[in-house]
């Protein structure tokens, strides 16, 4: 057990290092991350870090697809639900097949070891692409996408891969039968996932305990993922419906208490698990490499990039009809979705990168089949699913930055932040503007007094005239903007130090201390939010 807390322990030090490393660099810190893991696992003398499937599938990815999905936006999510679902479940369904395809023609693999490997490479991964490409200013659209079919895929190639290897152990495979159990387990798991979603936000609301809600929503990924997992499913899209349902409901159920202490807390913990599954991945290289002695390095370097080509040109073969032939056959889907610019399939084609999911359905490949003979080339398919996430996941996210660049589609994410901040601002500044009117009614009718209503027109004036000034985007109003943020914060300094000095001298008590200066650092924490992502300076 204590060896088992150091290595955690230094594990967190190497992912805090990385990332103050991949800063300074101006690198995605998951590729760095990934790099790193291998030369670790690669120096000798240090202990082999083996990553524990079930671990993963049934701990780690629960909380972290549960997370993409509450943030999430229903309404995006569901405008885009068809090129999700093209991705999702056809792209993934296609890679698989011409995985296999390859498999057997090129690398004289048999069919049924072709499908568990294209079963096991053909979903992108939930996490790595987002991690890339958030930070680099893409269309609203494309990033939806993204993250959608990241959510989305694991559940079809899972149930494909629980075929795949039931086929390997000598099962009949039936086209008919699987086609009909993969709907029944879409089925199931949309109605299981809305189930838990609506159970835990009224058990959330009925508690009334920030505390205990956020427990409840570490619970609820699992209790949506567990059960249909254990009775057959992938539980992927349970955990998904739970987190959209919530996304789209928690609004009028959430207390504000809740929400920012949830919004803390969940960032910080995805975080964790992000560091850790990116390092994790690249430490499995001295599993992977104790495998395969039996495998020339000419038959590893040729199946490695056999398999790793096809999956890639695959999906460039698929996103591109898959994005405009619904609309040349449906003008109705023409008309209200317009084909976008080739820069945007092509990007999507581009981001297929692979993780941690494919990696752990490798290393849970079972070592007997259920007929109880050897897995046929277990370790040649845990090394290719490796080497898949590793050329996709650190050549084309390396590469990424540069294509965006070259494609120019940072302008158009740049013009998307541009709109996006005057619809806020016009929010705002329509929201102020209904208070003031309700207050003026209010007064009107003699339900507040006069002078408190005066007080409250005078503060909501204030806010209105700050946002009205924040919303103009040419310079000198920017610098005067600019400075009245230096002047506030430069006033939260002096109180700070007010309240530091009366601590000191024994006039105020701890646990007032700390009360006042909770106040202040939301105070300066909602003027930071303002600063960052509202338009200021």
């Amino acid at each position: 057990m204590i060896a088992d807390i150091q290595l955690v322990v230094s594990l967190l030090i190497v992912i805090a290092v990385v990332a103050v490393i991949a800063r300074r660099l101006n690198i995605p810190s998951p590729i760095l991350l990934v790099a790193v893991g291998v030369v670790l696992a690669l120096l000798p003398g240090l202990p082999t870090v083996e990553l524990a499937p079930d671990i993963l599938l049934l701990l780690v990815l629960p909380p972290v697809i549960y997370s993409s999905a509450v943030a999430m936006s229903w309404r995006e999510f569901g405008f885009s639900l068809r090129p999700i679902s093209l991705l999702a479940v056809g792209c993934v369904i296609f890679t698989t097949a011409a995985v296999a395809v390859a498999c057997h023609w090129l690398l004289n693999l048999s069919w049924q070891v072709g499908f568990v490997l294209g079963a096991i490479v053909s979903p992108p991964d939930a996490v790595a692409p987002l991690a890339i490409a958030r930070r680099l200013n893409l269309p609203r659209r494309l990033s939806v996408i993204l993250e959608g079919e990241g959510l989305a895929n694991d559940a079809s190639a899972l149930i494909l891969y629980r075929f795949a290897v039931a086929a390997v152990g000598g099962e009949l495979f039936s086209v008919s039968h699987a086609v009909g159990t993969f709907l029944a387990i879409v089925a199931g798991e949309l109605i299981w996932g809305l189930a838990v979603g609506a159970l835990m936000l009224r058990l959330r609301r009925w508690v009334a305990d920030p505390r205990i809600e956020i427990v409840l929503s570490v619970l609820t990924p699992y209790l949506a993922y567990w059960p249909p997992e254990h009775l057959g499913g992938s539980g992927v899209l349970a955990t998904v419906t739970a987190g959209l349902y919530i996304s789209w409901n928690g609004l009028r159920l959430i207390s504000a208490g809740t929400r920012l202490q949830g919004i803390f807390f969940w960032d910080f913990l995805i975080y964790m698990i992000e560091g850790l599954v990116f390092l994790l991945t690249g430490l499995q290289a001295r599993v992977v490499i104790a495998g395969i002695r039996s495998y020339s390095a000419e038959e590893l370097l040729i199946s490695g990039a056999v398999v790793s080509a096809v999956v890639i040109v695959t999906r460039f073969i698929w996103i591109f009809p898959a994005t405009y032939l619904p609309r040349w056959l449906v003008p109705a889907i023409a008309r209200r979705d317009p084909s976008p610019p080739w820069q945007w399939p092509f990007v999507l084609g581009f981001t297929g990168v692979r993780g941690i999911v494919s990696l752990a359905a490798a290393l849970a490949i079972p070592l007997v089949t259920a007929n109880g003979m050897p897995f046929p080339q277990r370790d040649l398919l845990l090394l290719l699913a490796f080497v898949v996430v590793l050329i996709t996941l650190v050549g084309q996210g390396l590469a990424l930055p540069y294509l965006i660049g070259a494609l120019k589609l940072a302008d158009t994410g740049r013009r998307e932040a541009e709109e996006k901040r005057v619809e806020e601002f016009r929010a705002r500044i329509l929201a102020i503007e209904a208070v003031l009117e309700r207050v003026r009614a209010l007064a009107a009718a003699g339900s507040i007094p006069k002078a408190v209503a005066e007080r409250l027109t005078v503060h909501h004036t204030n806010r209105l005239e700050l946002v009205e000034t924040r919303s103009i985007g040419d310079e000198k109003h920017q610098e005067r903007v600019k400075l009245t943020d230096q002047v506030e914060l430069l006033l939260l300094t002096q109180e700070r130090d007010v309240i530091n000095d009366l601590y000191v001298e024994g006039r105020l008590k701890d646990e007032i201390r700390r009360k006042i200066e909770r106040e202040l650092d939301l105070r300066e924490a909602n003027l930071a939010s303002v600063r960052n992502e509202t338009g200021g300076p």
